[in-house]
């Protein structure tokens, strides 16, 4: 593997894929518009590595990749614009863990992941890595070339858009928008064929969700469905004459769409609309909404929820029983915490020590490579998972309550998601710790038996309380300052939730804070975006660190 680098750019634009859309009538597959779902843009991936921006993406991007060259992948080339964050995180924030594993076809939880360098080198996979200025316009921009065994080479472009969610943007120098939502079979025609008339004879013997004709360098139909493809149906597109050759991109998201996909609200201001009539709890509205993004039922809902609270709950135990990992910078500390505050060495803080505690533990976690709910980002997984529980261990709360609570948070993240972000490359740390306190705050309130109208002003103020929060890791890794920020949004969570639980005016309605969220954050330097090159990643302790982790 061997890289080389060359000078940073300038700022990249931000390409945003959270415009709404009327859900109302059916659209077109190019036309479509990105709808989250609690359990693909909020409560999850379910991953290791230090950054679901770069190691849980990273590994989706990879298993697509796998599959365009039907997984006999020989040698790539992986392209990345100095102007954007890959140039500098992808070793030390597990860019390379993640694609590499996702080149060999593994799950972004795989506990092969640490140890990818002698798999790859096992496999005689060949990577090349440069540093290339081609005029990305996203910060975590991937340009790949892909050789198979077979002989077979394409060429992929694909963003990491947050907390694990990406988009493929082109295939084979055409432009697309592949979400990994569905089954994209996609059907590369012969010189000369018509496409339409090829599609329309495709879709006559298919069973598809959504399809496209994709124009450009490379004439492509697309074929989305949530089944997946039979051996016979392919063939026969296969026997088709205007087919030259096709290729079965499968889902890598745990929630796929489907046709005529809708949601019952997309803002706060509808969903308070919606639940007019009904005077359903948030998170009853969180299941609603959940239910029919996902085509699936309450109970499967339920269910999710019920596992994601399990590996959030084996998590903090795992932290707090120690870790150890030679790759990383700071010890295990939450066992330290625990012990000294057993022994009355601590301020007293009830709750807000075991936060600390709990946010910690999962921290650990993270930097040891250990199974973790990226809850909405790796980055931030100690702030709203860790915070929420501690809050339930202080109240004695169920676990139905605890289920009740994460939905909570899962549906104020929806709003973030729509109409924000969750990357810190786009929206420093306030997009990742600062949504958490947010979803944390309202989580809280309702595990307290606060009203819907406090869940709501407990995010607010939460937000606001976390404008032109910076990410400027040190050493260039997810560690410090980044435990402090999820203790800090944990806490900022809880002093929220009382204010709101005690009527406190919040003022700005929820989704003008979002909005207001989304547009500080591109206000925020690039520098301090998590590109290492600001703040404190620039300061010589940070550099001396960053050396030392590198054996120089």
């Amino acid at each position: 593997m061997t890289s080389r680098a060359t000078s940073f750019g300038s700022r990249p634009l931000h390409r945003s894929m959270r415009d709404t859309v009327n859900l109302t009538k059916r659209v077109p597959m190019s036309e479509m518009k990105h709808i989250p779902s609690i359990f693909n843009d909020v409560l999850g991936p379910v991953m290791r590595g230090p950054s679901s921006s770069h190691s849980a993406a990273g590994n989706r991007i990879g298993r697509l990749c796998r599959d365009l060259v039907e997984g006999d992948l020989k040698r790539a080339v992986i392209e990345y614009d100095p102007s954007g964050s890959l140039v500098t995180t992808h070793v030390s924030q597990g860019t390379d863990m993640g694609l590499y594993g996702g080149f060999l076809g593994w799950e972004p939880d795989d506990p092969r992941l640490p140890d990818y360098a002698g798999h790859i080198e096992s496999a005689g996979l060949e990577i090349e890595v440069r540093y290339e200025s081609y005029g990305a316009t996203h910060p975590n921009n991937y340009r790949l070339t892909l050789e198979g065994v077979n002989g077979h080479r394409h060429t992929l472009q694909a963003i990491s858009t947050g907390g694990g969610m990406i988009e493929i943007t082109e295939v084979d120098g055409s432009a697309v928008s592949l979400a990994g939502d569905f089954f994209e079979t996609l059907v590369y025609l012969t010189d000369g064929s018509d496409p339409e008339a090829t599609r329309a004879h495709l879709l006559a013997g298919l069973d598809c969700d959504g399809s496209e004709v994709i124009a450009g360098p490379t004439s492509l139909v697309r074929l989305s469905s949530v089944q997946e493809p039979s051996a016979q149906q392919l063939e026969r597109v296969r026997d088709h004459p205007g087919v030259r050759e096709l290729r079965v991109l499968r889902p890598v998201l745990p929630v796929l769409s489907r046709r005529n996909l809708s949601v019952p609200f997309q803002t706060v201001e509808a969903m308070q609309a919606f639940n007019q009539e009904r005077g359903l709890a948030l998170w009853e509205l969180a299941i609603e909404y959940e239910s029919a993004r996902g085509g699936i039922s309450r109970a499967e809902v339920f269910d999710k929820a019920a596992e994601i609270l399990r590996l959030m709950k084996d998590s903090v135990q795992t932290g707090l029983a120690g870790t150890q990992y030679a790759d990383r910078i700071l010890p295990g500390q939450s066992v330290t915490f625990v012990e000294r505050e057993a022994q009355g060495l601590l301020i007293p803080g009830d709750v807000l020590n075991r936060i600390i505690a709990y946010v910690s533990a999962i921290l650990e976690v993270k930097s040891s490579m250990g199974v973790i709910v990226a809850a909405p980002t790796a980055g931030s997984c100690g702030a709203m998972p860790g915070s929420l529980l501690a809050v339930a261990d202080s109240l004695g709360v169920d676990d139905e309550a605890r289920i009740h609570a994460l939905l909570e948070a899962g549906l104020i993240g929806v709003f973030i998601a729509t109409h924000s972000t969750f990357a810190a490359e786009v929206g420093g740390c306030m997009a990742e710790c600062g949504s958490g306190a947010g979803m944390a705050a309202a989580a809280m309130v309702g595990l307290a038996n606060g009203t819907l109208e406090q869940q709501l002003s407990a995010a607010s103020v939460a937000l606001q309380n976390s404008f032109g929060m910076t990410c400027d890791p040190v050493a260039n890794r997810v560690e410090a300052p980044c435990l402090g920020k999820n203790v800090l949004a944990g806490t900022n969570a809880l002093a929220c939730a009382n204010m709101a639980l005690a009527d406190y005016q919040h003022l700005i309605p929820l989704d003008e804070v979002i909005h207001a969220m989304y547009e500080v954050g591109k206000a925020i330097p690039h520098e301090l975006c998590c590109t290492a090159k600001g703040g404190l990643s620039v300061t010589p302790t940070s550099k001396a660190i960053e050396l030392r982790l590198a054996g120089k």
